[in-house]
């Protein structure tokens, strides 16, 4: 029975997306954000269970990949597609309001590239090469939830929106180094970024509570990006 305890963990990940989604697709954002939370939870817990048990497998391996295709890649660019079908659109752009919020899910076809990617790559033991796909789930569902009226407010939002899909989806699979919050041990040399990481990204949820985790995810890929190119410098 234990064997299947971890496998089911992340089958919950997988509802939790597919729930995510469908608020997304009929406009409830918050929930939809709710639902990718919880996604990434069980997300969490799936793999430490499984090592906690001595249950890994390769079915949960690519079990756990096909997950996080739904929630952590077809829920934000579901959330993406509807807002891009009720923005304001600037007059030279009207005629592609009918096509252009299916633009959104390039996302999820590049999140299963990275997926995919992170399956084979054996360099990803202690760290990331380019964006984790939780990271940009909730990068977008907090961004185009705590900060709709800003994004409303403007025509040219669109536009924005779709460079900084375009950047999301780069950064996905990129060969950038990522710094993940994993210790060797507890001390703060050596893990000088990753305790930075952690005391700026909670003064940033205090502040800003929704909007807050999108402020992490780019605080996260600013600091990866700064200390990816140290080493050059030296």
């Amino acid at each position: 029975m234990k064997k299947h305890i971890p496998n089911a963990i992340t089958c919950c990940n997988l509802i939790s997306g597919c729930i995510a989604t469908t608020f997304a697709l009929f406009g409830n954002l918050p929930m939809a954000l709710f639902w990718i939370i919880g996604g990434a939870v069980f997300d969490f817990f799936d793999g430490m269970t499984a090592r906690l048990l001595g249950v890994s497998s390769p079915i949960g391996k690519e079990l756990d990949s096909l997950a996080d295709v739904v929630t952590f890649g077809v829920a934000p660019s579901a959330m993406v597609f509807y807002e891009l079908g009720v923005l304001d659109y600037p007059a030279q752009l009207e005629l592609l309001r009918p096509a252009l919020p299916y633009f959104a899910f390039i996302m999820a076809a590049f999140s299963a590239l990275r997926l995919a990617k992170f399956n084979l790559d054996e360099r990803q033991t202690m760290g990331f090469i380019g964006l984790p796909t939780p990271a940009n789930a909730l990068f977008w569902a907090s961004l185009l939830v705590g900060s709709s009226n800003v994004i409303e407010k403007s025509q040219w939002s669109v536009l924005v929106l779709i460079v900084m899909l375009l950047v999301s989806c780069y950064l996905l699979v990129s060969e950038i180094p990522m710094f993940a919050l994993k210790f060797k041990q507890w001390g703060w040399r050596g893990n000088e970024v990753k305790y930075l990481f952690v005391i700026i990204s909670a003064i940033m949820l205090l502040l800003f509570r929704l909007s807050g985790f999108a402020l992490v995810i780019a605080w996260y890929v600013v600091l990866s990006l700064f200390t990816a190119r140290r080493p050059e410098q030296q």
